[in-house]
């Protein structure tokens, strides 16, 4: 039965910011989700048993234990959650997996921030445009970031999250992060986070390493990177649709 199973009853949050870090185009939620674990030590809060995700276990260096493929992180002080996600998301279970989300997202107060990556414009762009639902609109006010310049659409599962978020009422927001289509994107993680993250969550986030270490967490990222370019269909992006498309 699909469900979102809560390990650490002991945190408490009061309508907490989440992160979210499905892979998609530059891996640039992915690559932000797993820098904002790593930099706070957060605990895994909770994992996710929705239908149609792949049952396999993660395991990591120097320790013994495994974990679920996606999963939940908390850190109690700054009131903030992460999804991370080690595998893709098949378009075969996006709708049961946003379902189950998007329920547990309302019942707990959670203020989702989805993210997804489109080609840039540029050689170095890394421009970030906002979209929101229900009543959350305001937010994006006193951020740095532009509304789309064209009609577009968000797919893969983080697609799936946003269309479920604005059936809900779920007041959510979006962000559509330039980026590299080919490769893992430090540099676009940085920009989410600096842009986005840090004014919405309240919280100083260290994102210099994503440029210092950018060439090592792309080599660490660029098999996951490949399996996304080589499955599409799978990979959460924004592109422009045109208006007779």
């Amino acid at each position: 039965m699909a469900h979102i199973s809560v390990h650490r009853e002991d945190i408490t949050l009061d309508e907490p910011v989440l992160v979210e870090g499905l892979p998609g185009l530059g891996l640039v939620g992915k690559i932000g989700a797993d820098h904002l674990v790593d930099t706070y030590d957060m605990d895994h809060y909770a994992s996710i048993h929705c239908e149609g995700l792949p049952e396999v276990a993660i395991y990591d260096a120097d320790g013994h234990g495994v974990e679920p493929p996606v999963r939940i992180h908390a850190d109690e002080e700054r009131n903030l959650l992460v999804l991370q996600s080690d595998i893709p998301i098949s378009p075969s279970a996006a709708k049961e997996f946003a379902t189950c989300v998007t329920g547990w997202l309302d019942e707990q107060s959670v203020l989702p921030l989805y993210v997804t990556g489109t080609q840039r414009s540029g050689e170095q762009t890394t421009d970030i445009f906002g979209l929101s639902t229900a009543g959350a609109g305001e937010q994006l006010d006193a951020l740095e970031v532009s509304t789309p310049g064209e009609r577009g659409v968000v797919s893969g599962p983080t697609g799936a999250l946003v269309y479920h978020a604005e059936r809900a009422g779920l007041d959510a927001l979006g962000f559509v992060v330039e980026a590299s289509p080919q490769f893992p994107d430090p540099a676009a993680a940085k920009a989410l986070l600096d842009t986005v993250v840090e004014p919405i969550a309240d919280v100083e986030i260290e994102t210099e390493t994503l440029v210092e270490k950018a060439q090592e967490i792309s080599e660490a990222k660029e098999r996951l990177a490949q399996r996304m370019q080589q499955a599409e269909d799978e990979s959460s992006q924004a592109q422009p649709v045109g208006m007779y498309q």
